[in-house]
């Protein structure tokens, strides 16, 4: 297989909106071919079964290109190494192995799922514990990092991840994360904490769960004010507001209408005004 990926300078560049695939179960496939008719570029799975059907989202890539729809080099492809305890009995690894042995056989396995040589980024799902940057999670990353220098993948990342247990990861790596991938609260200050800390180390903050994490905020005055105000839907104001203080947005929509909505959001002209609204949510 290749081994430099720096020697693929014609590899498609961070998307602006990612579509991620978990828990679609047997429409994962078809849907994820939706995703890319609809224009995504940018797709996010996992080796994990429990709530991804990795799978099935190769299969809609290997249709997608086999059709002329998109080339490998037209997708930027996200896949994780999850741990046993995020796991069910469907494992992509061998139980008994050491973790190394388990990020490089879970790795292998996401390149033949989703036909690919190399990925763009692969994220480590979580660290193993809620406190603290553990043995195992160093493992596992000291794993990847061999995965990103021998040129099989573009960038590293990690998700679910606190701000502490992220400090301790930039001071012990040797390969710093690219990406950080988090469930977004308007309760925190949309994590400002994490990101303010990504930005300091040019890293890229992905939010998920960005409307059904917010479902409260986002019925309130402020967000339906911006949203009547601008003539769009309150989706679009979310995913424009992420972009444009510097967060990466993840949709999992299954309707192609809100797909296509979701990728117009990068048109949307919001105010200062606004963006200061929107982030200062938690303050009522």
């Amino acid at each position: 297989m290749a081994n430099a990926l720096p020697e693929r300078p014609e590899a498609v560049p961070i998307p602006s909106f990612i579509y991620g695939t978990a828990w679609k179960e047997e429409r994962t496939e078809a849907l994820t071919r939706l995703a890319i008719e609809a224009g995504f570029r940018g797709i996010d799975t996992a080796n994990q079964r429990k709530h991804y059907f990795e799978a099935g989202v190769g299969a809609a890539l290997s249709d997608a290109q086999r059709s002329g729809a998109v080339s490998r080099l037209d997708l930027f492809l996200q896949s994780k190494f999850t741990f046993l305890g995020g796991q069910d009995a469907r494992l992509p690894y061998d139980r008994a192995a050491a973790i190394e042995q388990q990020v490089a056989q879970s790795f292998e396995s996401s390149l033949l799922h989703l036909g690919t040589d190399y990925l763009d980024s692969y994220v480590l799902h979580g660290p193993s514990s809620r406190h603290g940057f553990q043995a195992a999670d160093w493992q596992a990353w000291r794993a990847m990092e061999a995965l990103a220098r021998a040129g099989r993948v573009r960038w590293l990342g990690v998700s679910n991840v606190s701000l502490e247990q992220l400090a301790e990861l930039y001071a012990g790596a040797t390969v710093a994360p690219k990406f950080v991938q988090n469930r977004c609260y308007a309760s925190s200050g949309w994590d400002r904490g994490v990101r303010k800390l990504c930005g300091a180390r040019g890293t890229v903050y992905q939010g998920f769960s960005l409307l059904t994490a917010n479902r409260a905020e986002l019925a309130g005055p402020v967000a339906r004010g911006i949203a009547l105000r601008v003539g769009r839907p309150i989706a679009q104001v979310v995913f424009r507001f992420c972009q444009l203080v510097g967060i990466l947005p993840l949709t999992g929509t299954s309707q192609l209408e809100h797909m296509r909505l979701d990728l117009e959001a990068s048109s949307l002209e919001l105010s200062a005004g606004d963006v200061l609204a929107l982030e200062s949510l938690a303050n009522g």
